[in-house]
């Protein structure tokens, strides 16, 4: 089922787990610290972005808040850093 904005697709891309679904709403469950981990990291490694980019990909489904301690979460980890211009890539894909 597709809707107008097309965030249905974006979220089945995400691998997040359908709820429910009818012709006017899909529901998806919304993901875990570890799943929100992942997600980024997918994300990231399709091309460097922002915060508020990635929210824009996530926004009913994680906070900025969130997006920003699970980035910090990986920065700190080395597995992701951030550039100059505050965009965030995933540590190798530069």
């Amino acid at each position: 089922m597709e809707r107008a904005d097309g965030k249905s697709d974006v979220n089945r891309k995400l691998g997040l787990k359908v709820v429910y679904e009818d012709s006017d709403i899909v529901v998806f469950r919304a993901p875990n610290e570890d799943q929100l981990l992942e997600i980024l990291k997918n994300l990231l490694r399709e091309r460097p972005m922002t915060v508020k980019e990635l929210h824009s990909y996530l926004s009913g489904l994680a906070s900025e808040d969130k997006i920003r301690r699970a980035l910090i979460k990986l920065v700190n980890e080395g597995k992701a850093y951030v550039m100059n211009d505050g965009r965030f890539v995933i540590a190798g894909l530069e």
